[in-house]
């Protein structure tokens, strides 16, 4: 997980910033600044591998900030200025975004932030590739479940589903949607809000949707560029 702070000392941009980073699954999002100062104690207080900033704020700018530190972490700046661009990347921030942001424009920069941190992290890349199984919480009991083994996983509200190739009966654990996500090794990718599938088990892909054999899963807006880009890779 990359972890990150959201600075804007507008409240509705800096709630929209943060419902953003919500959708990105290797994003965990620390705290939300209002300002240069209250980021400063945020970056005290953690280990920040990311500040998402705006430009324009009061008393101390968002260029002034990122300058006055010692230790950066990656930056994306997020401004509705263009002539402050040039500062910017002679900073050396991984990307400069106008406002308004498109979720795809930020979910680019967000994984181009990843790729970054996993070459500074290579052990980072993928906790879980070394990894042929976990086990999970399944009534009273612990389940060991081969991650080959998952064809999807379904988000509930406080639980989730995880189905499974050798068994027709989907093994239902309580544990965040987001938290197992982390868990999990890279070739899972998020489909929808609510489902996660192996991506080896996907055997079409259409406009809205997935397949899974026979089995149709929803291909939400703010992942098929995910799943355009897994398929541009050949790795589908």
């Amino acid at each position: 997980m990359i972890n990150c702070i959201a600075v804007d000392d507008e409240p509705l941009a800096l709630n929209l910033l943060a419902d953003n980073i919500s959708k990105i699954p290797y994003l965990n999002l620390l705290a939300l600044c209002d300002d240069a100062f209250s980021a400063n104690k945020a970056l005290m207080e953690n280990q920040v591998d990311l500040i998402f900033i705006d430009i324009q704020m009061p008393g101390i700018s968002g260029l002034q900030f990122i300058e006055s530190l010692v230790r950066k972490p990656m930056v994306i700046l997020i401004t509705a200025y263009k002539q402050y661009a040039l500062d910017g990347f002679a900073l050396d921030v991984v990307d400069y975004l106008m406002k308004p942001v498109s979720m795809d424009r930020f979910m680019k920069a967000c994984n181009k932030a990843k790729e970054l941190f996993e070459l500074r992290h290579p052990s980072a890349s993928d906790p879980a590739a070394s990894l042929e199984y976990t086990f999970v919480n399944v009534g009273y009991s612990l389940l060991k479940v081969v991650f080959e083994d998952i064809l999807y996983i379904e988000g509930l509200k406080d639980y989730v589903q995880i189905h499974l190739q050798s068994t027709p009966k989907p093994a239902i654990v309580r544990i965040s949607f987001k938290n197992l996500e982390s868990q999990l090794p890279s070739f899972f990718i998020r489909v929808h809000k609510s489902f996660i599938v192996n991506s080896k088990s996907i055997t079409a892909v259409k406009k809205n949707a997935v397949f899974i054999g026979e089995k149709e899963l929803p291909l939400g807006d703010t992942y098929r560029l995910s799943i355009e880009q897994l398929i541009a890779s050949r790795r589908l």
